[in-house]
């Protein structure tokens, strides 16, 4: 199961029902806009971690904030507004997107039929889980707890993602590539190194 399936699955229920609360939207528009957001992030983070000094950055930030928090408590901190940067879900979308930010949330919106700003709210909801489920998946074995086995986990997932098309499939092929052209090519690179994850301290 990839790391975006298991994710997915242990957001049903109680999480999702949050979530929708949350967005004021039904639960089933919920779970189709969380199902395109989650590949999504995972694909965007596995691109930032293919670069060594993306992959130290993540690694760094993921147990400097991130570590030994459990995915219900995360969700909690954030609804509530928290201010840790464990909850912080606009400070790591920046880092995770970069420039791209923008492009990801109106993708998202325009893929989900929500509203951009719903969007927008939807993935500060998701980054801090994401980035607490992947910690989770480093301290318990299931992933490397290093900066290179990280970026192939990651790398691993991003393939997963994009082999598997579908709206986050899609979603994260027109985020990542930058100039329009269909074709993740150097410009691109360049363009998204210079969003590259930042050291994760502010």
């Amino acid at each position: 199961m990839s790391l975006t399936d298991d994710l997915l699955s242990q957001l049903q229920g109680a999480p999702l029902q949050q979530v929708s609360q949350q967005l004021g939207i039904d639960s089933q528009q919920a779970s189709t806009a969380i199902s395109a957001a989650l590949p999504l992030l995972m694909g965007a983070l596995g691109n930032n971690a293919a670069k060594p000094q993306g992959a130290e950055a993540l690694f760094g930030a993921l147990q400097n904030n991130h570590s030994g928090l459990d995915i219900g408590s995360v969700l909690g901190a954030v609804m509530g507004g928290g201010s840790s940067p464990a909850a912080n879900g606009a400070g790591i979308l920046g880092h995770i997107f970069g420039g791209s930010q923008d492009r990801a949330e109106t993708g998202l919106a325009q893929a989900t039929g929500l509203s951009p700003s719903t969007s927008s709210q939807l993935l500060k909801i998701l980054a801090p889980i994401v980035m607490a489920y992947i910690a989770q998946r480093m301290s318990s074995g299931a992933a490397p707890a290093n900066p290179d086995g990280l970026a192939q986990v990651l790398g691993q997932e991003k393939q997963q993602v994009a082999q598997a098309g579908g709206i986050g499939g899609g979603l994260l092929g027109s985020v990542l590539d930058q100039d329009g052209d269909g074709q993740f090519g150097v410009s691109d690179l360049i363009k998204l190194g210079s969003g590259l994850l930042g050291s994760g301290k502010r």
